[in-house]
């Protein structure tokens, strides 16, 4: 398969920086999948799984908000978070569960408070669901 550039950079740093063969990842208008020659394209990313196939090896990966570019064949992935699924803290992913499960079932939460505890609770079943296809 034919391969193309592919740099995934969080806050943090270089996550990936070398040749792919295809990337899949969740837009905030549904899964995209990225193959060689494909058009310029940007979107912003959502919360999902990311697949990246390298070398033959499929590799997944919690992918959570940021943007994608492909421009002149360069894949360029930027994610506020991106964790490979064999570096997934499980036990952390399902603390975090649990405390956005109390907020919201609390009769004391604030909007801001349910707001927060709802994407705190996405992340995590994002980090589980990833965590469980290793």
């Amino acid at each position: 398969m034919t391969e193309f550039p592919l740099k995934i950079v969080t806050p943090d740093g270089v996550c990936f920086d070398g040749e792919a063969e295809e990337l899949v990842v969740r837009s905030v208008g549904g899964d995209v999948a990225i193959l060689a020659r494909h058009v310029n394209y940007v979107t912003a990313l959502g919360m999902g799984p990311a697949l990246i196939v390298s070398k033959g090896q499929r590799r997944t990966a919690a992918c959570i908000g940021g943007m994608l570019s492909v421009v002149g064949g360069k894949v360029t992935l930027l994610p506020t978070t991106f964790e490979w699924a064999d570096k997934i803290d499980v036990e952390r992913a399902e603390a975090s569960q649990r405390r956005a499960d109390q907020v919201l079932r609390s009769k004391d939460a604030s909007d801001t408070d349910i707001r927060m505890a709802e994407a705190r609770l996405r992340r995590a079943l994002v980090r589980k669901s990833v965590a469980s296809r290793k």
